[in-house]
């Protein structure tokens, strides 16, 4: 029987082809640019040890240059396998599949971490921020990209009539199952209620409208979005908003021993090297698979 309480739904790409079909093949290099963009803005010059949350297929993993290594954990195996395809099996990744509601890791263990495109799948956003701050060092940079619900578009539908919901209320609005747009104050005031110390906002795809892309080189569009992104610290009006935090403590080291912890009951694991193709807890007994080199956590 689980220690743990039971945990929200979580979406599962698993069998996806979203690298393929919504980046490389559905016209969202304007997009990826401006994501690119923020990132670079956000990101500390230089750290040790990065946890990427909602990873996927590894398209922003190589914007991370600072990191000497970086671990991509997502919820769904054969995204990361395409990860894995992508980035290949060097010692600089590792591969984790895993719950963000139950990560796999012990406290303190990063440096410095990263959500993007992945909390509007999250259920419970204060969970799952919680999970993020706990495994981070105190003092660490976060980055977290949220999708906007007060952003221009549904503004002027909802005040032409076009739209039900109102853009201005805090609470999350869910558009399809699992995907949900959030108000940019209730995110702040979740961040604060972690232990995240906000220290930048950056609004992100000012221009993500059809007639737009297909007038406008996505190079143009996207030189356009940097100019307007540092307003962010003043008004969130784009569907896409980026945030630099850090969480906030009094200089917590990082954990002297161990990386992996059970998420069933919380006990720290032993090394891989006891057993190389499974990682199991001593307390409990719970046991997880390490798959073609891909660390196996998730909901069994």
């Amino acid at each position: 029987m689980s220690n743990q309480p039971p945990t929200p739904p979580v979406i599962d790409y698993e069998e996806s082809d979203y690298q393929t079909s919504f980046w490389e093949e559905g016209g969202r290099e304007y997009e990826d640019r401006c994501e690119q963009i923020a990132l670079k803005r956000l990101l500390p010059e230089k750290g040790e040890l990065l946890l990427e949350i909602g990873a996927g297929a590894g398209r922003n993993t190589p914007r991370y240059k600072g990191y000497k290594r970086i671990v991509l954990l997502d919820y769904s195996l054969t995204q990361l396998q395409q990860a894995q395809a992508y980035l290949g099996n060097s010692q600089n990744y590792i591969y984790v599949a895993g719950n963000v509601y139950r990560l796999p890791f012990v406290d303190g263990l990063f440096d410095g971490g990263t959500m993007i495109r992945t909390l509007h799948h999250m259920k419970d956003p204060l969970a799952a921020l919680h999970q993020s701050k706990r495994v981070l060092q105190d003092g660490s940079p976060f980055i977290l990209e949220y999708a906007n619900k007060q952003n221009l578009k549904a503004i002027l539908r909802y005040w032409l009539g076009r739209q039900d919901w109102s853009p201005f209320s805090l609470e999350p609005i869910e558009f399809a199952k699992l995907n949900f747009d959030f108000h940019p104050r209730m995110i702040r005031q979740t961040l604060s209620e972690v232990g995240f110390a906000l220290k930048k906002q950056l609004t992100v795809s000012h221009f993500r409208i059809k007639v737009l892309k297909n007038i406008f080189p996505a190079a143009v569009l996207a030189a356009m979005d940097s100019l307007l992104q540092p307003t962010g610290d003043w008004w969130q009006l784009s569907p896409s908003v980026f945030t630099l935090s850090t969480a906030a403590g009094k200089g917590k080291p990082a954990p002297g021993k161990g990386f992996f912890q059970c998420p069933e009951c919380g006990t720290a694991l032993p090394d891989q090297a006891e057993n190389p193709s499974q990682l199991a807890c001593q307390c409990c007994g719970k046991t997880y698979p390490i798959v073609d080199g891909i660390y196996d956590f998730r909901d069994q």
